[in-house]
């Protein structure tokens, strides 16, 4: 059975987090949270939201990443390798 590309993407964010000191949590617990909260050395965190390439948050996902923003949390969507790259 192939493994689904969201987790592959999923394992290297958390993977390449760590390898800088930082903390990859997964988040649970409230339908449309996104997937993980990247918090990295010197106190800078961001919400984030893993997707298969090329596909979009669903409706309440969309609903729950703009009431962080709201509240001036940083919050990215990533579907690809070259988008942790670019966060870290």
């Amino acid at each position: 059975m192939s493994v689904p590309y969201e987790k592959t993407l999923e394992a290297y964010l958390c993977k390449k987090v760590k390898s800088l000191g930082g903390k990859c949590l997964k988040l649970t617990g409230e339908v449309g949270i996104p997937d993980r909260l990247v918090i990295l050395p010197g106190g800078r965190y961001i919400f984030v939201e893993l997707k298969r390439e090329g596909e979009k948050p669903r409706p309440i996902q969309d609903y729950r990443l703009q009431q962080l923003m709201y509240l001036g949390c940083s919050v990215l969507i990533i579907d690809s390798l070259e988008d942790v790259r670019d966060l870290l």
